[in-house]
Order: structure tokens, then sequence, then C-alpha cells
């Protein structure tokens, strides 16, 4: 019986969690569900100087707004420094590792060398036979690999395919500082064994790492875990990913008002492919991900596509999982936006009963509460130049005209303001629309909102009837 399937996700933490980070972990995640196992969460936090708190935090954060979990404990990396120097000092022991005692003067000729001759840098063994016991005094030694020399090194990656490295061109890497602190490579093989991982899944950037961290499992006698290198996400024009195509942190995707839904179905899709299916939910994604469906070519972000998926399932949310979503916005969007940092029950209320328009137009949660801003507006409204236009062009005066009919009404429902208005424009001979107009501008200070007579039943009698006297007092 083959060993329970075990992935894992391990960012470092020196900035948020990027998008690229966020697919991974959603590939890491779906395998992992997609064939009854685990993933774990390592946080790769060896580089002690850039690793921080915030940055640990966002991480979490990101993951969790995503809505992916991990098994078990956080892993935290350098925690287990003693347990990587362990395994480098058992590989010395064994004669698999050596001292090396090059000095930094010595490592820069070699570098100066290579650059010359137009090649990678590489270390030229030459402590690899030397006895210990010619090493220069003073000098704090490194412990080094003893990789092989002849023959190659060989990946059967499950996305690139089969990958061949000779040994000659790869050098005795690092395993030990002269601090004696451990190096990424050892520290990852040495983590992925003790966690038994039994997947790799992460970015191609990584597949030269592939090739010695399989020399070290090879060394350790380690079962090799199973590597996936999937292609990076570059942006539309093909370029590698920036800040310009969208290469935010994913909390910035949930301030700019996307659905943790959506964002989802828009990573699940970047690089990998089921047919033509475009939605999924996410216990279909489960059932379908393998990694067989990942592409060899990068991925190319398209922030149209992500805009036309979130809308769509903006329009499939219900009423209240809306707002409620809007609401963990607010505090960030709000206040820059003229709304409020939170919602009062009556505004809530408001929200709950306009939302049915709204979300019809609306591709993001920020567009949302723009287009809301009829709900929140404090009078008097500020208006958008059209909407100064529609009152301008003698809107004030229809608008002045009409509200005797609407004070008259005895009930205020979107049927029966609707019936007014369409009875006050038979009456004067005007189109329905030279009418709704500056009634829709005055009441919602915009030129475009949704369904009038919605907006107008939303805000109620009160509301409605002050904000088109504000406006009828101007005629």
């Amino acid at each position: 019986m083959s060993a329970p399937v075990v992935t894992r996700f391990a960012p470092s933490p020196t900035g948020f969690l990027h998008i690229g980070g966020g697919r991974t972990a959603l590939f890491n995640w779906l395998y992992a569900k997609r064939f009854g196992g685990k993933m774990l969460l390592r946080i790769e936090d060896t580089d002690r100087e850039r690793s921080t708190e915030a940055a640990i935090a966002a991480i979490l954060d990101g993951l969790q707004w995503l809505g992916i979990t991990w098994d078990g404990d956080v892993v935290y990396q350098f925690a287990r420094a003693a347990r990587h120097r362990e395994v480098a000092e058992k590989l010395l022991a064994e004669g698999k590792a050596y001292y090396c005692y090059a000095s930094p003067q010595e490592l820069e000729e070699m570098r100066e060398a290579a650059r010359a001759a137009g090649k990678p840098m590489r270390y030229d063994g030459r402590w690899r036979d030397r006895d210990p016991s010619e090493a220069p005094a003073g000098v704090k030694p490194v412990i080094r690999l003893k990789a092989p020399t002849e023959g190659e090194t060989v990946v059967d990656d499950q996305v690139q395919g089969r990958v061949t490295w000779q040994n000659k061109d790869l050098d005795d890497l690092v395993l030990l500082r002269s601090d004696g602190t451990p190096t990424y490579m050892l520290a990852v093989v040495v983590d992925d064994h003790d966690m038994a991982v039994t997947h790799v899944i992460r970015g191609d950037d990584h597949l030269t790492n592939a090739a010695r961290q399989t020399q070290i499992y090879q060394a350790c006698g380690w079962d090799i875990p199973m590597f996936a290198h999937i292609p990076l996400i570059h942006g539309p024009d093909g370029a590698k990913l920036s800040k310009r195509h969208g290469a935010l942190g994913v909390d910035a995707y949930r301030s700019l008002g996307y659905l943790p839904a959506a964002l989802r179905n828009y990573l699940v899709r970047l690089g990998w492919s089921h047919g033509d299916q475009e939605f999924f939910s996410t216990e279909e994604m489960i059932a379908a991900f393998d990694l067989s469906g990942v592409g060899r070519s990068p991925a190319r972000f398209d922030f149209a596509k992500l805009e036309h998926l979130n809308g769509h399932y903006m329009r499939a949310s219900s009423d209240e999982e809306l707002v409620k979503a809007i609401e963990v916005i607010l505090p960030e969007v709000g206040p820059a936006k003229g709304a409020p940092a939170q919602l009062s029950p009556e505004l809530r209320a408001k929200f709950v009963a306009a939302m049915p328009g709204l979300k019809e137009r609306a591709k993001t949660l920020v567009e949302l509460i723009d287009s809301a801003y009829y709900l929140y507006a404090q009078r008097p409204l500020s208006f958008e130049p059209k909407a100064e236009q529609l009152l301008a062009d003698g809107g004030r005066a229809r608008v002045a005209a009409l509200l005797p009919a609407l004070k008259a009404l005895p009930e205020w429902t979107a049927a029966s303001t609707e019936g007014a208005v369409r009875a006050f424009a038979e009456e004067t001979g005007a189109k329905l629309g030279q009418v709704a107009q500056p009634l829709r501008a005055a009441l919602t200070g915009r030129s475009t909102s949704p369904g009038l007579f919605d907006v107008m039943a939303v805000l109620g009698r009160e509301e409605s009837l002050a904000r088109l006297e504000d406006q009828a007092a101007k005629a």
C-alpha cells in the first residue's frame, strides 16, 4: 500500500502572500484533498534578517481568507536548526560531506575566473579530499556535500517531465555555514523528510534546486518525494509578473473587492485546465484536480477575466453574504469612498434590501460600495457632473412639479412610485426618461443607478422626499 499523500506549502516570510504563492498553496491543498491526504504549512524563516512577524501574520491571514486550510501546527524552519545540523554532521561522519576551509578571497577568485570564462560559479572541490590537519589556523570551515562527480542526476517531474543534469556541472554545495547555521537546501530536505512529504509542488524557479536536493536525499539514503514544478505566472504581455500586472498580495485583492471564491476559481485556472470548464465550486475543483492538467508554459494574468469571474460569483451570492463581504472591507475602503467604516443596523437593512439591484451591475465589492452611494450619502448630496447636468437642464423644475403627486401617495412602494411617475409623464406629455433621469440624479447624485423605483423603495418616503425637496427648492 502506498504512503498517504502529504503536500506542503513553504513560504518565506519576507513579505505578504503574493498571488503566485496563493496559487501554489491552492494547488498543494487541492492535490492533498483530492487524494485524501494532508497539506502541511511550513514557514521558511531561516533568513533571520528579512523574516518578520508581520509577514508571517499576512501569510496566515491570506491563506485563511482564500479558504485554504492546513493540517496540524505550523512548522517554523528556524526552530529546527539543531536537527538540520545533526544531519550535516552525520553526513560528515559517514564521509558523505567534508569540511571546506576555502577563504572568502579564494571563493572570490573562483567567481572571477568563472565570470571571465562566461561560466556559472562552481566551487572547484579543493578541500574535497584534503585532510583537515592541513587547515589554515583560525578559519571556521563550512560543511559541503561530497556530491557525485560522474554520471547524472535525474528528476522525473510530474509537470516538466524527465529532467537530467550532468553531475560534473553540479558542485559540492554548502550544507552548514561557518557559523553553524544550515543552508536553505539542507533545511528543506530535512524538513520534507521529517514531515513525511510525498509530493513537492512548487514554482518552476525551484527546478534546479530539485537536482541539488535529490543529491542530499541520496546521500542521506532517504526516499525522494515526487516533484511537480509549476510554470510561473506572467503578465498579459508575457513578461514576468510584476506589480503593474497584478503581482499584489492576496490581501490587496481582498481590498480591491474580490470574493475569495472567485479568486480561488481564477487561480485554479491559471496554468491548470479541465476541458473547457470555467466555473468550479470547491467540491468540483477537488474532484477534478490532478497534476496531469497543469501546463508547461507560463500562465498569463488577466484582470478582465478575474473581474468577469468575480461578477459571476457576486450575482450567485446571496444578498446577506454580499453584505457580510462588504462589511469585511468597509473599514479600509469605506471612508475613501465617502462611506462609513461600518454599517449601522438601519443602513445594513438598506444594503440588504438594495442588493438585488446593486449586484447585477458590479464586478467587485468596491464597485458595489460605490454604486450604493445613494444609501449612505448625506444631504445635501454631491453630484457627478452628468447628474448635475440632468438637473440643470430643466430637471429641477420637473422634480418640483412631480413632488405633490409623490407626497400624496397613500403607500410608498416601487409599484406606487412608478405609477405616480408614469402618470405625471403622461399628463405633461413628457417621455418617461425625461422625468425619471432628473429624479434619479436628485435621489442618488449619479446619472446611473439600480432601478429607480427600487431605489425609492429602499430609501423610503422620508429620505426620498427630503432629497427631492432639496433640489426642488433650487428650481
